[in-house]
Parts: structure tokens; C-alpha cells; sequence
């Protein structure tokens, strides 16, 4: 079992070649990210063109086999990425953090690993036999952000290679050490050229994006960056799964217990610290039960510790970096301006670190206020007060982004009605943000395209050939 010094010496590069990369915690330069150019990224893509055609060849059979020993190594070098992810990224080691999430990239491995895709038969009418088949694209590019860096990359990289294509990955900018130590930990079971890193700034995520070598793009991020992807990779035609910005709702229904829902609540709202695409963002809760609800979620904020990522009794961490907690402090000061109160936090936790940003829930806002409209992407949720389900309904549904939503309530046909007429990729009913390695995942509106996990994931990685023959020569060509 490697230690985190033993990853760091393999991925970090000298401070005269390198970018420093700084705990989001206490500020202390945790190591130097290699700063990779264009040539390199030619080096790269092309390594990975050589190398994807006999890695195809192998089969699935003999991939999914590798991809378990894979998930072995990532296993065996659990401990060491979790500090390595904790201190990069900011989140506690312990709760839904660093070690929860290096877990799912092992039972991600090896659910992915597992999924059985065979040919379809789509018409066998006694003339014609016709059957659609799944091959792999070639080079994919996997975009990554800086959130989940090790579980999102793992859930572009899995499906990718489980379907006989080459990687190239490019971390975000901000946390690019935990997935260069993650590469380096899967690489040492893959074949030379499958699975390559570089690391570098959006520039290098353009030239990855618009490379003719490309046959894929999967990005997970912003809206904005998300629509600058598709604009650089019209040349070249390639296809796309976009992962983008997220402002999900949750409609809380009369008859809801807000002990029983407050702690799905709070961690559909803040895992992650809030730092989580398909969180939970706006919370319209109905009059009946608002007041009740607003003080469940504030007495599970109690038990939800905050403090340093090392510290093993933290469950919550800092902002990633300054720009999304300057984005959330920002946020929270306009919702007092308009009357907002302050049910728990809406202060800096300077006393913590510079980026620490308590949990904090706001009352008495309505549709128009920033801290509603906006993807805060941190640990501050709007409670807005309904009395009419169709225009929480309608609340729910007005803004561009469409990636989850949620529906709290014990009445079955009520949950269905309104989650019926939501608009999102997917819809929770009294949960907020659990995915699952078997269940498609995608977003509508401004929130992408293109589905991930399960079979339909893998299909999205593929390029379907379809075979069609006629029985005993009754049909001849068109």
C-alpha cells in the first residue's frame, strides 16, 4: 500500500517546472502540477490513436477483466488518494468526502466493468434479420472538474475503456494532483497509450476538444464552458456528452414529516459542502409545514461538523477555492439586502480558514432573488414558502437548468403527479443526488445532453453498426 508521499513523488514536478497547488484548507502548497503545452497534447492523443485498436481487440470479456484488477489497485491505494483527494480538494476525510469517494471509483470500476451490452436484434420477421452492434469510437477526450475529480473522472474513464476506446484526460486546473495520482495508480495495469493525463489550463481543454483526433468529448462543468466545448468541436463533428451547471429543486408537499426529511434534506442540499452539480439548490416548502422544516434542517446542521480536511471528526469542508467562495458570500449579502433570513450560518467561518463558509439557510426569499436563481454551488440553500403545488411546479421549472429535482412527500400518486411535470434529467422522490452505476444519468434545457452509467452509457460511448440481412434470399436490396 503506497503512501500519499510515494503517489505525490511519482506526479509531482519540480517547483521551476510546475504550478503550485494549494490546500484549500490551510493554504499550504501541497505539491506542483506538471504545466503540459500542446505538443504535449499531440504526444498524448497520439499514444492514445496507437494504442486504442489493440486494446478494442481484446474484447470485452478480457477489458472487463483488466478494469477488476484496475479497481484492485485503486483499492490498495485507497488511503493514500484519499489524503491526497482531501487536501487538494478540501473535503473531509470521513462522511460523504475523500474516502467515500475513492471507494465509488472502485465500485464504479468494477459495476462498469460487469455491465453486459450485447447486439440487439431489432427486426427478425421471417424476411429480414437485422442487429445492431456496439463498437468503439476511437480517442476520447474526458474533461473533468474539480468538485468530484477522481469519481467524475472515473465515471468518464470507465464506460470509455469498457468499450475498447483510448483516454485522454484533462483534470481541472484546480485539483489536477488526485487524478494525475489516480491515472498513475490505473496505469499500472493498462496497456502503455490507453489512459492518458495532461494537465494544463482551459486552452489545453479547448485544444483536446477541437483536436480531428477526438471522436468524443464527456465534459462535466459549467453551462458556459459546456456551450464553448460544442462551438470548438463542430470541426471536427465530435460527439458529446455534456455534465453541465445544475439549480435543482426540491418541493417539500404538506403531508411531508420534517424530522423524517430533514437529513435526506440537508445532504441532498450540502454534500460536498454544496459543491455538487445535482445538489439540491432551492427548496420550496409548503406553508403548513415551513416553519417546522426550516428548524429540522437547522438541528441536522448541528450534528454536521465542520473543520480542517484532515481532522477525522469533519464531515464538512471549505469552499474548493476563492472564486466559488467568493461567489457564495456574494450570494448570501444580496439575500440579506432583500430580506432574507438567516435561519443558521451567513457569515465567513474565518475563525476555520480563509475559505471556510458555515452552512447556511435562508428564509423568506421568493423567485428574482440571486441566491435562487444563481447556482450557488455551496453550502447556502434558499427555503421559499408555497401554498399552491402547481406553482411551486411552476417555480420549480422556470429557470434554464434542468439536471435533477426532487419531490418530499408520503403520497405516492402525489409524487408522481408532480414529478411528472418537472423538468429535469432526473427526478428524486424523498431523496435529493443519489446516482447509481446502473441508472442513466443526464441532464435537459441548460443543464446538457447525452446519458452516462448503465447501458445507455455505454451506448453513448459507441458507434453502433448495424448488420441487416435478408432470410433464405427472399428480399433483395432496395
Amino acid at each position: 500500500m503506497p503512501s500519499m508521499h510515494e503517489l505525490m513523488a511519482r506526479i509531482s514536478v519540480d517547483p521551476d517546472g510546475g504550478r503550485a497547488i494549494k490546500e484549500p484548507a490551510t493554504g499550504a502548497v501541497l505539491g506542483y502540477a506538471p504545466v503540459h503545452t500542446k505538443v504535449d497534447l499531440e504526444k498524448a492523443i497520439s499514444s492514445a490513436r496507437s494504442a486504442q485498436p489493440a486494446w478494442e481487440f481484446l474484447g470485452h470479456a478480457e477489458r472487463s477483466r483488466i478494469l477488476h484488477r484496475v479497481a484492485d489497485r485503486i483499492e490498495e491505494a485507497s488511503e493514500a488518494l484519499a489524503e491526497l483527494l482531501g487536501r487538494e480538494n478540501g473535503k473531509p476525510l470521513n462522511g460523504p468526502n475523500a474516502r467515500q469517494e475513492v471507494g465509488a471509483c472502485v465500485a464504479w470500476l468494477r459495476a462498469t466493468a460487469d455491465i453486459d451490452l450485447q447486439p440487439e436484434v431489432v427486426r427478425d420477421d421471417g424476411e429480414w434479420r437485422s442487429t445492431v452492434h456496439y463498437r468503439a469510437l476511437g480517442v476520447v477526450a474526458a474533461i473533468g472538474p474539480w468538485n468530484f475529480p477522481m469519481m467524475i473522472g472515473i465515471w468518464q474513464i470507465a464506460p470509455a475503456l469498457r468499450m475498447g476506446n483510448s483516454v485522454v484526460v484533462k483534470p481541472s486546473e484546480f485539483t489536477p494532483l488526485s487524478v494525475l495520482a489516480l491515472i498513475a495508480v490505473m496505469n499500472d495495469e493498462l496497456p502503455a497509450g490507453v489512459l492518458t493525463a495532461i494537465s494544463g489550463d482551459r486552452e489545453l481543454g479547448a485544444g483536446l476538444s477541437e483536436h480531428p483526433d477526438v471522436a468524443k468529448v464527456m465534459f462535466t462543468g459549467s453551462t458556459a464552458t459546456g456551450r464553448a466545448i460544442v462551438r470548438s468541436s463542430a470541426a471536427n463533428l465530435a460527439r458529446l456528452t455534456l455534465e453541465l451547471g445544475g439549480n435543482d429543486a426540491g418541493i417539500v408537499l404538506s403531508d411531508a414529516d420534517p424530522a423524517d426529511i430533514a437529513e435526506g434534506l440537508f445532504w441532498g442540499a450540502f454534500i460536498n459542502t454544496g459543491q455538487t452539480c445535482a445538489a439540491l439548490k432551492r427548496l420550496y416548502v409548503h406553508e403548513d409545514i415551513y416553519e417546522k422544516t426550516l428548524a429540522a434542517l437547522a438541528d441536522f446542521a448541528k450534528q454536521a461538523p465542520m473543520g480542517l480536511s484532515m481532522d477525522e471528526n469533519s464531515v464538512l469542508g471549505p469552499l474548493q477555492n476563492k472564486k466559488q467562495f467568493d461567489i457564495v458570500a456574494e450570494l448570501v449579502e444580496d439575500a440579506k439586502e432583500r430580506g432574507g433570513r438567516i435561519v443558521t450560518g451567513g457569515e465567513p467561518a474565518t475563525e476555520l480558514g480563509e475559505l471556510f463558509y458555515p452552512i447556511t439557510i435562508v428564509a423568506d426569499l421568493a423567485d428574482g432573488a440571486r441566491l435562487v436563481d444563481e447556482e450557488q454551488f455551496g453550502p447556502a440553500l434558499p427555503v421559499i414558502r408555497y401554498s399552491n403545488v402547481d406553482d411551486a411546479i411552476a417555480s420549480a421549472n422556470r429557470l434554464p437548468a434542468g439536471l435533477g429535482a426532487s419531490v418530499w412527500t408520503k403520497d405516492q400518486k402525489l409524487a408522481q403527479y408532480v414529478s411528472d411535470r418537472l423538468e429535469a434529467g432526473t427526478v428524486w422522490i424523498n431523496s435529493h443526488a443519489v446516482p447509481h452505476p446502473d441508472v442513466p444519468f443526464g441532464g435537459v434545457k441548460a443543464s446538457g445532453y447525452g446519458l452516462e452509467f448503465g447501458v445507455e452509457g455505454l451506448k453513448s460511448l459507441a458507434a453502433t453498426r448495424v448488420v441487416s440481412q435478408p432470410i433464405q434470399g427472399t428480399a433483395q436490396g432496395a
